[in-house]
């Protein structure tokens, strides 16, 4: 979604005062939510606008909402999305940028309006550097860059109403739900029976109560299209993150199955094993045995939802494009099924859903 024509002069005036009147724009790829992005020139500088229409979601989660209250608020609310909040967006890149690693800094921000101006890092995303840079080398990188984010502390509270929160039982187990409500009904043609979906979110609450306690600051989109490769920078520095407003406070193995059962491209096999290693190997104090149950457990729970929101896209907001993404999400839910921790929602599948049985 852009700004209509009325937030024209709150733009340029946005703008003006952030020392960029005289900027060209021009659109720039957007992601899968209502926010678009344009790339500012200006005397041969270039940044990047942030567009997160106010009006464009339902509301953030309150912070001291309730289960309950989540529920009557609605999805954003349950799963705990940023939504238009873009005091979620600068706090979390001050948090990223202060560990030492790349996020866009932001040189200007008016959250009423719903506009930011931050740092542009280029183009060069994994998805296109992987052409002329070592595989290994770029997740490698993205891997050191997560175990620096494992040791940092969640934003502090900013004053404007914005805390972390946690990556909850409700938010994972509201993620899960998006599988039988928008998944089953493209792929079977038919809404799935009241008790089926019943016994399939108590499935997978009775997994999401196996999980260790949240232990590290999770992106929740970490994957190759939201990493650019910054080979001028040191370290894991080089590793350039965006789309991160939604991160919580929750298990450290979700961002690195985001990295490893992307959606948008194939990892070996044996890269992930050895990314997995690097991992385990390199981050103090780890729980070997907890971190690989909650790792089985929480690609389930990311790739099932990935299948909901790719089915929804497609459904509802006519992103055809999103077709394209399933078989390869479909495989990567099928393998995490075929893991032992996860033999009930296997058999589940196995008997109600055999397309996506292992």
């Amino acid at each position: 979604m852009s700004m209509n024509k009325t937030d024209d002069s709150a733009r340029a005036q946005f703008l003006a005062c952030a020392g960029w009147e005289s900027a060209r724009l021009r659109p720039l790829a957007g992601d899968a939510s209502t926010r678009s992005y344009m790339r500012a020139e200006q005397n041969g500088r270039n940044a990047v606008l942030m567009i997160a229409p106010t009006g464009a979601e339902t509301a953030p989660c309150p912070v001291d909402a309730n289960d309950e209250e989540r529920r009557t608020l609605g999805y954003n609310a349950m799963a705990r999305l940023a939504g238009p909040n873009l005091h979620a967006f600068i706090a979390i890149s001050k948090t990223v940028r202060d560990i030492g690693l790349s996020a866009p800094e932001v040189f200007a921000a008016d959250a009423a309006l719903g506009l930011a101006l931050i740092e542009d890092l280029g183009d060069n995303l994994y998805t296109s550097a992987v052409a002329a840079v070592d595989e290994a080398t770029l997740y490698t990188n993205a891997i050191d860059a997560l175990l620096k984010l494992r040791k940092a502390s969640p934003p502090p509270p900013t004053g404007n109403g914005y805390i972390m929160l946690s990556y909850d039982a409700l938010a994972l187990s509201a993620e899960t739900q998006l599988l039988t409500e928008w998944y089953w009904p493209l792929k079977k043609n038919s809404i799935a029976p009241d008790d089926l979906q019943a016994e399939y979110l108590d499935l997978f609450q009775t997994l999401i109560g196996r999980l260790s306690a949240p232990h590290a600051i999770v992106l929740r989109d970490y994957h190759a299209e939201n990493l650019l490769w910054l080979p001028n920078r040191d370290g894991a520095a080089r590793t350039g993150i965006i789309d991160f407003q939604d991160g919580l406070y929750g298990h450290g193995a979700y961002d690195l199955v985001s990295l490893l059962e992307d959606a948008r491209r194939d990892v070996s096999p044996d890269l992930a094993a050895a990314m997995i290693e690097r991992y385990c190997d390199d981050a103090a104090g780890l729980d070997r045995k907890a971190f690989m149950s909650d790792y089985a457990i929480l690609a389930a729970q990311r790739n099932a939802k990935i299948l909901g929101i790719f089915a929804r896209l497609t459904k509802r907001d006519k992103k055809m494009r999103y077709l394209d993404f399933l078989p390869r999400v479909e495989a990567h839910f099928r393998r995490d099924i075929a893991r032992e921790e996860l033999a009930p929602l296997r058999a589940f599948f196995a008997k109600h859903f055999p397309d996506l049985a292992p």
